[in-house]
């Protein structure tokens, strides 16, 4: 079956939701579909690229950064990818599409539905769903909801990444919703037979966003600061300036690290020399970070969330803290 894979962000470019799709795309190909990815393009990246068995497509769309992207970039990748989507269906044949994000991917999959019946399948992660992320989105939502019904009900097939994300997009659309976990690929997963570290190494992978708390994490650092830790901070975003000057604030330059934004090799081999993964997050789909973190061993500090708590038994490989509580996050570490 030829699948055309349709997603705003495909790595090196975005989070978690660009690499399940990479991983999908990879296990598909193994599988002997033929794949292809329409995507955004970034400079310094390739335009078309072969890798895994499958083919890559990146078209300008105006965005800047790989750890972002503002509302009118995701407007940009929708009109700027109808022709590149269209030349795909014409040249290729694809027998479908398997788009990720209902916004701002899947109105672009209703677009070329609408224009070349191709069908398509939606998977959706949580950011893109009304209430998905309260503080980031619904102000966006509250004036594009009524446009995004018929990506919901015009998609042959619906998946969500976690039971929480179905849950959550059940209360906007009235349509099936298939659960089908985020997952990671172990083989690929180089895990350390080493003792934990004298000096506790603890780690965070991702987007520096409201949603993932982490001017709040550097308030519980300060509370600790007296014990033997680092801390690396892995990612950017629009609060990068605020941790770094929370950090310098609080005194803790010397044992915090921000490397930016950074590749995955980069991540995994940060991981294999870590303890405990930190997740303080306020909303969370199925943290694929998370999943990484907990493939090479380490354990889980994260809010009791529900895209969390799917993952983490607390007291066996995590602990679970109620969210943007000091006093709990500081005891439990």
């Amino acid at each position: 079956m030829k699948i055309l894979v349709l997603n705003y962000e495909f790595p090196p470019v975005g989070g978690g939701g660009g690499r399940i799709t990479e991983d999908i795309c990879r296990g598909l190909a193994k599988r002997g579909h033929p794949i292809r990815v329409q995507t955004a393009y970034i400079k310094g990246l390739q335009k078309h690229q072969k890798k895994d068995g499958f083919e890559v497509y990146r078209s300008f769309s105006f965005r800047q950064r790989p750890e972002s992207c503002s509302v009118l970039e995701m407007i940009a990748f929708i009109v700027l990818n109808i022709i590149p989507t269209l030349k795909h269906i014409r040249q290729w044949q694809p027998d479908i599409i398997h788009a990720h994000f209902a916004l701002p991917t899947g109105m672009l999959a209703l677009i070329i539905h609408w224009i070349t019946q191709i069908p398509y399948l939606l998977t959706v992660h949580l950011g893109d769903i009304p209430g998905g992320n309260p503080d980031l989105t619904d102000h966006y939502f509250n004036i594009v909801r009524p446009l995004t019904y018929p990506i919901w009900e015009q998609a042959r097939l619906v998946t969500a990444v976690s039971e929480y994300s179905k849950q959550v997009a059940i209360k906007s659309y009235d349509v099936p919703i298939h659960v089908i976990p985020n997952g990671i690929d172990l083989d690929a997963v180089q895990i350390s037979a080493s003792c934990p570290n004298q000096t506790v190494r603890l780690v965070f992978a991702g987007r520096f966003d409201t949603v993932k708390n982490l001017p709040f994490f550097v308030g519980v650092l300060e509370s600790i600061k007296d014990l033997d830790w680092v801390m690396t901070f892995l990612g950017d975003g629009p609060d990068m300036g605020v941790v770094k000057r929370e950090i310098e604030a609080a005194g803790l330059s010397a044992k915090c690290q921000l490397p930016g934004w950074v590749d995955e090799n980069t991540v995994s081999e940060v991981m294999q020399r870590a303890d405990i993964f930190v997740l303080p997050s306020r909303y969370e789909g199925l943290s694929m970070a998370g999943l990484k973190a907990m493939a090479h061993g380490l354990a889980i500090l994260g809010s009791d969330v529900p895209g969390i708590a799917n993952v983490v038994q607390h007291g066996v490989n995590g602990y679970l803290c109620p969210i943007g509580d000091l006093d709990a996050f500081e005891n439990t570490l």
